[in-house]
């Protein structure tokens, strides 16, 4: 049986870090929107191979994706519910979790036997939108209707968020869009969120030097190990850590190279330009005005109201 990929055994106690990093990279792409297809043309033109040689196509690099064992995971054989092992990881299990739960590629694969839903852009996932009740990051998710909502979710062994807060997506995002449009139209919004953009572009430039030194602390590490210097224990927990940290830092990174698209200047009509702009542009806006968007839970079941529901944390520079 050929091993799988990322790993340097069929125990999968021994992590390929090369590998690895292929794994990482291509989950950081498809959270950033390429398409499965698009991830796999990358890995192949870059001269990654499967562990049996053979070029990754979207189908090779799907099952992949959807093994537990990349995460440090397993299913319970009785109920099929995750849990987690010793077993070394190349992502992380909220990774793996949301890759099941918004990889577009798997909403209604032919082995699901569900109807494939139409692909929705969540405007205030990876990092915009977290629970009020408990800090967690909301993820994009269906209800049984298939109407699109974010919600906090729950992992296993007590890892996770509390699960209490779910809301349809239409009705956060149109109440974000008001008051953001609302807040443009103040005198000297404009100057405050250039103020606010060059802040975030300074911090991405720390973080770029940050993980260059951190890649660099990373390889040095190998030395002293190769030489018995450093126990495999040790090794491993170091590598952990900065591997951790490298992690907190790209997401960080991916999260304030959004705001670089702007293209509000002159826009008179900004609702008008609000309907019809890029995903992208709109994102970039919530991004630059926005540290977070709380959700709280609703004060009973089937409730609609928002006001009560959402507080918006504007960046300093905007809130003053």
């Amino acid at each position: 049986m050929p091993r799988l990929f990322g790993f340097d055994n069929q125990a999968l106690t021994r992590v390929r870090v090369d590998e690895r990093q292929v794994v990482r990279e291509a989950v950081g792409r498809l959270r950033l929107g390429q398409s499965q297809a698009e991830v796999a043309a990358w890995m192949t033109a870059e001269g990654h191979r499967g562990t049996m040689g053979g070029e990754w196509t979207s189908m090779t690099l799907g099952r992949l994706l959807d093994n537990p064992a990349i995460a440090g995971l397993e299913r319970d054989p009785e109920s099929g519910e995750l849990r987690e092992t010793s077993r070394e990881r190349l992502i992380e299990p909220e990774e793996f979790i949301w890759l099941q739960e918004n990889r577009r590629s798997r909403l209604g694969s032919h082995r699901s036997g569900q109807r494939r839903e139409d692909d929705y852009e969540y405007l205030l996932t990876g990092g915009v939108a977290e629970c009020g009740q408990c800090g967690q990051q909301l993820t994009g998710s269906r209800t049984g209707a298939s109407t699109p909502s974010y919600r906090c979710p729950t992992n296993f062994e007590g890892r996770g968020g509390c699960g209490k807060v779910r809301i349809t997506a239409s009705l956060l995002e149109d109440y974000v869009a008001e008051h953001v449009l609302g807040e443009l139209v103040r005198p000297g919004a404009q100057v405050s969120l250039e103020a606010a953009g060059a802040r975030m572009a300074d911090e991405a430039s720390q973080l770029r030097q940050q993980i260059v030194d951190l890649e660099k602390s990373r390889v040095e590490l190998g030395a002293p190990y190769a030489k018995g210097q450093l126990s495999r224990a040790a090794f491993v927990a170091a590598d952990r850590e900065i591997g951790d940290s490298l992690k907190t830092c790209r997401a960080r990174l991916r999260y304030l190279e959004q705001a670089v698209d702007v293209p509000i200047g002159g826009v008179e009509d900004l609702a008008r330009w609000w309907g019809h702009a890029p995903y992208r542009s709109k994102r970039s806006l919530v991004v630059l005005m926005l540290e977070k968007v709380q959700v709280h839970p609703a004060r009973a079941r089937g409730v609609r109201a928002v006001d009560d529901r959402v507080t918006l944390r504007w960046r300093a520079e905007l809130a003053a």
